[in-house]
């Protein structure tokens, strides 16, 4: 019934009709390897039936266990998102789907953004746009209707799209943080003609968000609850930097050359080959194993589309004694994606190639071409590793030939010796019906050869396996278990793992095997009586991705769901398709199938089933806000608003929803930037920092007027027909826990993360009668709670029961907390130690299940990723408010300088300092006290801000170190405790102050003013608690700019100051004393001069009078004359009346 599975012998029997042969290994070209060929493939699932009629029992069991959703079908359809990303200029066509790879922000909003005149939006501001925008769509049956998208959208409908930006690997170039931004899809009319007044055809559209350091993005779309049902759906949108655009806007592969035919040879009796890539980082996926062809599948989208693509590598290779070579191929035997780079084996040459990823690498320079590696080596194997560490990506490549046995890891450029870790016995342990046993030295044997093929290792769980005809487990790499439920007659091809406590198998003969980490027992899932009865309900359905003649490609996990890649043959057309595999739903049907008896009532005969789950209800109760351990960060936007009463949008306010985005998550980016030269006014987020910090600060202004806007909206008088509400472009900071543990938990140092399990035994009778309540004994003896703990030197978990006799109930409480010993400081976000938490319900495993309108759902294990250090998104900063006021409180009072920044107040040198300091969290917003030690140090320094200079090792020594004998110190302190080697003191927020010294070999000392007011002078200073603090993982560091002004002068200058400014006093009043003196002899002087020119002025006059009347009678000339004449003498006279009256009056002011 089933393809036929290899003997020992090496003989194969295939029930098919044709003869089977035997063939060597293609996948490893050596002739001594043996696998079964037939003309038919291998089947991805059972032997199709043809007219066979099911016995009446499956029957029965297929109907009985079919999910509940086949029932409500005519009342509910299953409805399901469609999303694509599509150009900027490309909205509002239909049938259109672009590709990602370019990532040039658009520079064509101004004119947009210049219409909006009264809108809170700055007109200085450019606004800049993303180059994509996300299409969404749903359809419902597998028919997409236009009917469908109108009726969702006039009854409410609004796709909610939340966008996850994974972290990146190196976090030495980019900050890591867990990034997501919600934003609401806008509904717009296609461009199609259309004959309707409203609307034809329509789709929703949101701006697709890029960042920096981000290649792989997560889209989850749900509705908002109005309109049809239709499940949450996850979607892979990633950075393609593997495509180029030719001179005729064509796209073209960089790697190669894209085959558009998908010949049936390629992957008709192929073996199933792993999916090899670095978990959760890479954004372009490839999978070779292509018989005779160096062409690789190539993906990024996890599958959901894919292309065939031809390499353009030089394939030539000679055999040597040194590297030999029996036979020659084109086929891409291994292939291992990283984020940027793809590395390939052909034969033993091993290749990469760099992608062209701008927000990686900030250079558009990929590799071109492929690079070939280890030209001098002889590789037989590739090797990934899953994880990446240490802000780096890593490969193994095993040589053969002269250098046999050498291991060239990480960049491929070093090469070790493998080290002896455990040593394998010769034949297969006898388990004597044991599910595991322990491998002691021991135990008895059976006569089957032990014959290792490779190993698998999960950093979260610590979980070592070693693997080929058998399967080990290890914790701790020196104590292995043997797992005797996998037969030794099979042997093991390869394993894909989930990191979240599921793992699937492949073996040789395609057979899958599920284990989930922390059991024992391992589940077949294909071929079995499970998969059979899935089989038989995709046939009911119809299904599209399920045909008698298929071949699996690869197996894979994607978000801790297991997916299979399947070529399918129908109706003579080959198609390659991605399918989930039902886990659940799979080892559910083998349960029931395997435990299943009649019942007599009465006169007849009742089917019934065991049930062995010990609970019937599992819930998580008092989760925490997960935000604060999860440090996931989030962000909100919503679309303007427009005035049109259909709610439609146009270009313009798609591409405003674009700038707003943008510029939102610009404002994100540079409140993550620390600016060591600016106070909080111009750079929130720097070293300055308030109690209250939020990135979108620069916006509160305008919210003050949102009133405004929001009447000019209400009368349709808002500039470009688009409201703008603030209030929808803001962070969250208050997420709530979704009855699930988060995706992961960050620890620091003595923290703790409690919650509740709830377990509820019986009540799923469905008979009206009462329950029979049982006693805590009973409860305790029935169910029961374990907790697995990857690395119980660092972490520990304390549960608590409760039991709720009234309910059959136990209530378990689960206290997770980090034991402050396994780790020591580190940046945050950097080197964290991964480790994991594993819940298990005791005999859950396999037997416990949940139903779900998605399907059946395993209960009874849950396995968190726990990761011990410095959590990301938390800094420290120094806190201005209160160190003002503490300050002005100790001192009694508190001067600034003359010239009063803002952005950073003075303090005066001769009060005693006092600083405090805040950490900032970045994803919860909080801010509380650093209660923790620090060092403070002065790292440079100049009296003005364009002198300020960086201070060497040696001067941050002696201006800093309480041992400096040399007299340089700038401050010093009362505090007696230091560092180990008594070099620096020791700070903490009870310290007793700082006092400013700046002895005479200071850089300080002696500050020639420039002015006529005291000297100033600005510190550089470093705060560090790396290696003093004992309160957090956390090594925070802290570079901030101190204004200290009112510094003392040296005494020689000081002196020379007092004689300079002495002898011009003098010389002033010395200068006074003799203007003085000098005065009423130089009034008399002038008086005497000023007398005789008038004298001479009024002689000139008269004569001159005298000559002019000359001509006239004598007797009139007489008259005239002695009128003139007596008038002149009359004047003389007074005029010397006066002059010795004045020199009276002056004669006492010089005696």
């Amino acid at each position: 019934m089933w393809g036929g599975g290899a003997k020992s012998g090496g003989e194969t029997r295939c029930k098919c009709k044709c003869r089977c042969t035997t063939r060597g290994n293609s996948r490893t070209g050596e002739s001594s390897s043996h696998v079964a060929r037939c003309p038919a493939m291998y089947p991805a699932g059972p032997a199709w039936p043809k007219l066979r009629v099911l016995r009446a029992l499956w029957t029965l069991l297929a109907v009985l266990l079919a999910p509940w959703r086949l029932w409500a079908k005519e009342d509910i359809q299953e409805c399901i998102w469609h999303v694509v990303l599509i150009k900027f200029e490309a909205v509002g066509e239909e049938g259109r789907s672009d590709r990602f790879f370019d990532l040039e922000p658009l520079e064509t909003l101004d004119s947009v953004f210049s219409l909006l005149v009264d809108a809170p939006t700055d007109q200085n501001e450019k606004y800049l746009g993303f180059p994509y925008y996300l299409k969404i769509n749903y359809s419902c049956g597998g028919e997409s209707s236009e009917a469908q998208v109108r009726k969702g959208h006039l009854t409410g409908l609004k796709p909610l799209v939340l966008v996850t930006f994974q972290s990146p690997v190196n976090f030495h170039r980019w900050k890591i943080e867990q990034l997501q931004i919600q934003m609401e899809a806008a509904p717009f009319r296609s461009k199609e003609r259309c004959n309707a007044e409203e609307v034809c055809a329509m789709s929703w559209y949101t701006p697709m968000p890029i960042k920096n350091g981000s290649v792989v993005m997560y889209v989850d779309v749900r509705s908002n609850g109005l309109g049809p049902f239709i499940q949450n759906k996850r979607f892979h949108v990633n950075i393609n930097g593997f495509l180029q655009k030719q001179q005729d806007n064509t796209l073209q592969f960089t790697v190669g050359n894209e085959i558009f035919n998908l010949i049936p040879r390629y992957f008709i009796n192929v073996p199933s080959r792993p999916l090899w890539h670095t978990v959760n980082q890479t954004p372009v996926l490839i999978l070779g194993g292509i018989p005779d062809e160096k062409s690789v599948l190539l993906t990024d989208t996890s599958f959901t589309d894919f292309f065939l693509v031809e390499l353009n590598i030089d394939s030539c290779w000679v055999g040597s004694f040194y590297c030999p070579q029996a036979s020659f191929t084109a086929t891409i035997y291994d292939a291992i994606a990283t984020e940027s780079t793809l590395f390939i084996r052909q034969n033993q040459l091993v290749y990469y190639f760099t992608g062209t990823y701008v927000t990686l690498h900030e250079s558009n320079q990929g590799s071109g071409s492929w690079v070939r590696v280890l030209a001098n080596e002889c590789i037989k194997k590739l090797c990934p590793v899953h994880a990446h560490g240490n802000g780096s990506e890593y490969i193994m490549a095993l040589t053969t030939g002269k250098r046999e046995g050498y291991v060239h890891f990480g960049t491929i450029t070093v090469s070790n010796y493998l080290a002896i870790l455990y040593t394998i016995p010769e034949f297969i342990p006898d388990a004597r019906g044991l599910e595991f046993l322990m491998l002691l030295g021991t135990e008895s044997h059976t006569t089957f050869l032990m014959v290792p093929k490779g190993m698998f290792y999960n950093q979260y769980s610590n979980l070592l396996y070693i693997w080929g005809n058998f399967l080990l487990q290890s914790y701790n790499y020196e104590n292995f278990i043997y797992l005797a439920d996998f037969p030794k007659e099979q042997s093991i091809k390869y394993l894909v793992n989930s990191f979240r406590g599921d793992m699937a198998i492949v073996t040789e003969t395609e057979e899958i095997w599920y284990l989930l980490e922390g059991s024992y027992r391992m589940y077949k899932l294909f071929p079995s009586r499970g998969w059979e009865v899935h089989i038989n309900l995709q046939v009911m359905h119809q299904s599209s991705v399920y045909t008698p003649n298929e071949t699996m490609v690869t197996l894979f996990y994607e978000d801790t769901k297991l997916y299979q890649l399947v070529y399918l043959m129908k109706n003579q057309q080959g198609q390659l398709v991605k399918r989930h595999v039902p886990v659940e739903q799979l080892l559910m049907y083998q349960q029931l199938s395997n435990h299943y008896f009649f019942e007599r009532q009465g006169s007849h005969l009742t089917l019934s089933f065991t049930n062995f789950c010990p609970f019937s209800v599992m819930r998580l109760r008092d989760l925490p806000n997960p935000q604060v351990y999860s440090r996931q960060e989030r962000y909100q936007a919503r679309p303007p608003r427009v005035v049109e009463p259909s709610g439609f949008h146009n270009e313009n306010s798609l591409a405003v929803y674009q700038g707003l985005v943008y510029y939102l998550l610009c404002l994100h980016s540079e409140y993550h930037k620390v600016d060591a030269w600016r106070g909080p006014g111009l750079v929130r987020g720097g070293p300055y920092a308030d109690r209250v910090h939020d990135s979108t600060w620069s916006w509160s202004n305008k919210k003050q007027d949102q009133d405004y806007y929001f009447y000019l909206a209400s009368n349709s008088q808002s500039p470009g027909n688009v409201y703008i509400d603030m209030a929808s472009y803001e962070k969250i900071y208050d997420l709530k826990a979704d009855y699930e543990l988060p995706e992961r938990i960050f620890l620091d140092k003595g923290t703790s993360y409690v919650f509740s399990v709830f377990l509820r035994v019986g009540g799923q009778s469905l008979e009206f009668t009462p329950e029979r309540v049982l006693t805590s004994e009973e409860l305790k003896s029935t169910v029961d709670l374990g907790v697995v703990l990857a690395d119980p030197g660092c972490i520990e978990a304390v549960v608590k029961q409760k039991f709720l006799i009234n309910r059959n109930s136990v209530l378990f409480r689960v206290t997770l907390s980090d034991k402050r010993s396994c780790f020591d400081q580190g940046l945050s976000g950097h080197h964290l130690l991964e480790t994991s938490m594993l819940l298990k319900v005791a005999g859950a495993v396999g037997h416990c299940f949940q139903n779900t309108h998605q399907g059946p759902r395993m209960q009874g294990n849950l396995m968190v990723p726990v990761l011990i250090g410095c959590p990301p998104g938390k800094r420290l900063a120094f806190d201005i408010t209160y160190t003002l006021q503490y300050n002005r409180l100790q001192n009694k009072h508190y001067f600034d300088c003359v010239r009063v920044d803002p952005e950073m107040p003075c303090f005066l040198f001769r009060d005693v300092f006092y600083p405090f300091f805040l950490i900032q969290d970045l994803v919860t917003g909080d801010s509380g006290s650093f209660q923790g030690s620090y060092v403070l140090k002065v790292v440079g320094g100049g009296p003005t801000l364009d002198t300020i200079r960086e201070y060497s090792e040696e001067e941050i020594y002696r201006f800093n170190s309480p041992l400096d004998k040399t007299h340089s110190l700038i401050w010093t302190t009362k505090n007696t405790t230091t560092t180990k080697d008594s070099a620096f003191n020791i700070m903490s927020h009870q310290s007793l102050g700082i006092e400013w010294l700046c002895l005479e070999n200071s850089p300080c000392y002696d500050t020639v003013p420039h002015t006529i007011f005291a000297p100033e002078f600005f510190f550089k200073v470093l705060v560090s608690n790396r290696g003093v603090d004992k309160s957090t993982y956390c090594d925070y560091q802290l570079i901030l700019l101190l204004h200290i002004h009112g510094l003392p002068l040296s005494a020689k200058r000081a002196f020379f100051i007092l004689m300079v400014s002495s002898s011009v006093f003098v010389g002033l009043v010395t200068l006074y004393i003799i203007f003085c003196l000098l005065l009423p002899v130089m009034v008399k002087a002038w008086n005497s001069l000023r007398w005789k020119i008038n004298n001479i002025i009024m002689s000139e006059s008269y004569y001159t009078y005298t000559s002019r009347n000359c001509s006239g009678t004598p007797e009139t000339r007489s008259t005239v004359s002695s009128r003139v004449g007596s008038s002149a003498s009359s004047k003389v006279a007074e005029a010397n009346q006066r002059a010795p009256e004045q020199t009276w009056k002056k004669k006492p002011l010089v005696t």
